[in-house]
């Protein structure tokens, strides 16, 4: 079975009426939780625009709270699932503010809670990956934004 390209799909979609609509997302969010949590936060983020940063900050936190630390092995098998996490929440939103926010409250978690005492080559790269995507994705944004992030990211820098 060949999967039909978007252009078709758009194509197809065109054709249905408001209720057929409504059955398919209604369908779609039922197969997978991205689906819902995608359509979850296009729905709210009109109403309150910093409700998808605070939810993933949340669960992050929860998951840093909940994370083993006391040895290198587990700080590093632990900041590799919040970063999976993390990674898979950042695909929700395409705006860049809330990316960077997402990441910068990353790597001060894994500063806070001692991720990084243990001297770990895989952790301290997870670091710095993810310090570059933020500095990455400021470097696109207002220069007034910029500025705002600069602090923040030179506080992170080691």
């Amino acid at each position: 079975m060949k999967i039909p390209s978007l252009t078709q799909l758009k194509k197809e979609l065109s054709y249905l009426n408001e209720k057929e609509l409504i059955a398919l997302v209604a369908d779609l969010s039922k197969f997978s939780r991205d689906n819902k949590s995608y359509l979850f936060f296009k729905l709210n983020e009109k109403d309150q625009p910093q409700l998808y940063v605070e939810m993933v900050q949340e669960e992050l936190e929860i998951g840093f709270q909940t994370a083993r630390g006391d040895h290198s092995y587990y700080a590093k098998k632990s900041a590799q699932k919040l970063r999976r996490k993390m990674n898979k929440l950042l695909k929700l939103s395409k705006v860049k503010t809330d990316q960077i926010e997402v990441l910068l409250f990353f790597c001060e978690k894994l500063k806070e809670y001692g991720f990084l005492r243990h001297r770990n080559q895989v952790l301290d790269n997870i670091y710095q990956m993810q310090l570059a995507k933020a500095v990455k994705l400021i470097s696109g944004l207002h220069e007034d934004l910029q500025f705002d992030y600069e602090g923040r990211v030179e506080e992170l820098t080691i």
